[in-house]
């Protein structure tokens, strides 16, 4: 998507269950007129977004590589 906006990934999240790249998250953040308490919250729910983010990066590698063993078995 050429023009990511926060209101697209509401969209994406909701129609197709996408999240967001943190890095893209990363820069609607950036763009985003916080007061510095509200900065320091995002923030740290960005923090655990990442953290999450990466485990089921890991969850989801692992799914696939189980699935690709079987599917090379099975050729």
């Amino acid at each position: 998507m050429a023009n990511y906006d926060v209101n697209a990934a509401l969209d994406e999240l909701k129609e197709e269950a996408v999240l967001p790249h943190p890095v893209r998250l990363r820069d609607l953040i950036l763009r985003a007129r916080l007061t510095p308490e509200a900065a320091l919250e995002v923030n740290r729910e960005f923090q655990d977004y990442l953290s999450r983010f990466g485990d089921l990066q890991k969850v989801a590698a692992g799914i696939l590589e189980t699935l690709a063993q079987h599917q090379s078995k099975s050729s």
